[in-house]
């Protein structure tokens, strides 16, 4: 099989991730749990691993990365824990459901809400962030790079613009932790939430969120942490405030193996392998006659994710006649962005989703345009 379905999760993982993750399961304990050597050797590893992803996203202190099984639960913790009733918040049109339906909700319950729009070609109207500010507007939300098309928001200038106007930014690094730099502190964030199945090459169902020094977040769960028994409430301590129940030990290990590897091959290094396939494939595909591609290319840096249509098919017939006829893995329909599916036009047809991993290759990308010359000749 062609794998090119990696912002959904990447495929294959180094091989010492698979190893990190059996060996835990041979051998550890439950972190935070006792001090017999087992849990020792969880609560270690657990703690090496919030150390390499606090140096990864230029958090300052280990201890303000909480762990959770993705992205979503990070970003509901966040968003939930942050946010009220009195409050107003500034999105944007290439958010994820993750982002979205937490933020609904919260609308439901009395909150402002209003998203910076994005064109028909997709781009973000920045300038509609001053338009947008309200005297309670208390956070801007937004993704760093859309799963949909690959464009990637300027948060440089996003984060200058809540660091200016005393907000908090929240920033969903799905789609870009691991292979894109992120600095908490020169980007003004004080929230990142991350996936660590995608971009970072983990496992999935590990994920968390780091948070700035002097946020303070309300527990979204409560239960046992394995100190301060007596209290009736949840520890204030960071991280435990934010990790009710047993920790995924098992898959951390396996993240931290990830990092390992990332970190020895460099980030850069696979950006540019990533990024560089998915410019190759752009350049084959955006001639093709009856094929429309979506997205920014003309701008410097962007998710390897080359979103497009064939004619008037429909996107889960294209990517059921890539699947079948020619082994390439693709991902159709909607991506739960609905609201930008909305700006693009493309909210009944869906589009085709080809992402690339540090796994692919050239020959694999050439097929892959090939592919769809082919299905574009018979449409």
């Amino acid at each position: 099989m062609i794998y090119l379905d990696n912002a959904a999760t990447t495929r294959p993982k180094p091989p010492g991730v698979a190893k990190a993750v059996a060996e835990a399961m041979a051998s550890y304990g439950n972190s935070g749990r006792g001090v017999h050597e087992d849990a020792l050797s969880a609560a270690r590893t657990v703690f090496g691993v919030r150390q390499r992803l606090a140096a990864w996203f230029g958090c300052p202190r280990a201890d303000r990365v909480a762990f959770t099984p993705n992205s979503t639960a990070a970003l509901n913790i966040a968003l939930g824990g942050l946010l009220g009733p009195e409050d107003h918040v500034i999105s944007t049109d290439w958010e994820h459901n993750s982002v979205l339906r937490p933020l609904y909700r919260l609308r439901g319950a009395g909150m402002g809400l209003d998203f910076v729009p994005a064109g028909p070609a997709g781009r973000l109207d920045y300038d509609a962030l001053e338009r947008l500010l309200r005297p309670n507007t208390r956070a801007v939300v937004c993704t760093h790079a859309s799963n949909l098309t690959g464009d990637m928001a300027d948060i440089g200038r996003v984060g200058a613009f809540a660091h200016t106007h005393g907000l908090l930014f929240i920033l969903d690094a799905s789609q870009t932790a691991g292979t894109f730099p992120i600095d908490m502190a020169a980007q003004h964030i004080d929230v990142v939430c991350f996936t660590g199945h995608k971009s970072l090459l983990g496992p999935q169902g590990t994920g968390g969120l780091c948070v700035r020094e002097g946020v303070e977040i309300r527990p979204c769960m409560v239960g046992g942490t394995g100190v301060q028994s007596f209290l009736e409430t949840q520890p204030e301590e960071w991280p435990t405030r934010l990790e009710a129940g047993t920790l995924n030990g098992h898959g951390i290990a396996g993240l931290g193996a990830a990092l390992e590897y990332l970190e020895n091959t460099g980030r850069e290094t696979v950006r540019s392998h990533e990024c560089g396939l998915a410019r190759r494939f752009y350049r084959a595909v955006r001639d093709i006659p009856g094929v429309t591609v979506y997205g920014d290319f003309s701008a410097v840096e962007r998710a390897p994710i080359v979103t497009l249509n064939i004619g008037d098919w429909g996107s889960s017939e294209v990517s059921d006649e890539l699947a079948e006829r020619f082994d390439i893995a693709t991902r159709p329909g909607a991506h739960c962005a609905p609201r930008f599916h909305r700006a693009l036009g493309t909210e009944e047809q869906g589009a085709v989703r080809f992402s690339w991993g540090w796994a692919n290759t050239e020959a694999e990308t050439d097929a892959a345009a090939e592919a769809v010359r082919i299905l574009a000749a018979e449409a």
